[in-house]
């Protein structure tokens, strides 16, 4: 699974509890610069932004307290924190849930996922105030998706995969392209085009073995005609990743926010293929008693408005 370092972790929890760059710095003992540099590694990693103005007060962003919650709740297991403030939500909602007992539902997504509909789930909440929605940012590809549906660990499942499973029915949500980058001074990136051949037999950078990113990446290569050999580094440290590449050590995949976190970067550059590589598609897939609990469906259907 792709999971940010312990560093990148330990400092977010030290800035929440901080609320200031500064403090934070002083406490761990660390420069500001370290600091900042963390914490927006983390924020690329995830797709959203973690704090509003970090380098002033620091405020947790609405998608900052639910991810610090989901954390809390993953890693500790302990109590759930305060629900954060919210926005109200657009007329159109439908009325709230019948009932008045508070129903948990348990949405799995990979945390760019999570970054795509965040204020959908924050409106959702706010118009069914019987619904509490609690995150589980551990899953990934549809292996782990089936596994948590299937343990009634998860209500709602979102997941990276090309195309559906056949052995997990699910809806397609999104597509988003899978691109290669190289540094600007890289021979790849001069070129107006460029082959599978060449990329083959160009040095690959990629994370880590195990990291369900490079998996689901390394499918669509491989599904698209391109074989990649063995990598020349192999990090889930973006900032060493993106160095690499201005250094013209090798070409990266990437897609959905980091592919444009990396289209951004001054000195690398998105490789122009001669032929488009499979997209890789995000799909939801609901619990097998979903039926029977209208909150899960209601919201499952609702993210699909």
């Amino acid at each position: 699974m792709a999971k940010p370092s312990l560093r990148q972790l330990d400092i977010f929890a030290q800035m929440a509890a901080a609320g200031s760059i500064a403090r934070c710095a002083g406490d761990l003992g660390i420069g500001v610069e370290e600091v900042a540099r963390d914490i927006t590694a983390l924020e690329m990693r995830l797709g959203y932004k973690l704090f509003d103005d970090l380098h002033g007060t620091a405020r947790l962003t609405q998608a900052g307290r639910k991810t610090a919650q989901a954390m809390t709740l993953l890693e500790q297991d302990s109590s759930e924190q305060a629900p954060a403030a919210k926005e109200s939500p657009p007329e159109n909602l439908r009325p709230p849930l019948a009932g008045t007992a508070r129903r948990s539902v348990t949405l799995g997504a990979p945390p760019p996922v999570f970054g795509h509909f965040q204020e959908a789930l924050a409106a959702f909440e706010e118009a069914n105030e019987d619904v509490a929605i609690t995150l589980d940012l551990h899953i990934l590809l549809a292996a782990q998706a089936r596994e948590a549906l299937g343990e009634g660990k998860i209500d709602i499942a979102y997941f990276y995969a090309l195309g559906e499973p056949p052995d997990l029915p699910s809806r397609y949500g999104w597509s988003e392209p899978l691109s290669l980058y190289a540094g600007s001074t890289h021979p790849l990136a001069q070129q107006d085009m460029v082959s599978f051949r060449e990329i083959e037999a160009a040095p690959m950078l990629a994370m880590e073995p195990r990291n369900g990113l490079r998996q689901i990446s390394e499918d669509a290569l491989q599904r698209g005609g391109i074989t990649p050999g063995m990598p020349a580094l192999e990090s889930d440290n973006l900032f060493e990743i993106m160095t690499a590449l201005r250094q013209g050590l090798g070409w990266f995949a990437a897609f959905g926010p980091m592919a444009r976190d990396m289209g951004r970067v001054e000195g690398i550059r998105r490789l122009a293929l001669e032929t488009p590589l499979p997209a890789i598609e995000i799909r939801q897939a609901v619990g097998p008693r979903a039926a029977e609990t209208p909150a899960v469906e209601a919201l499952a259907d609702y993210l699909f408005l």
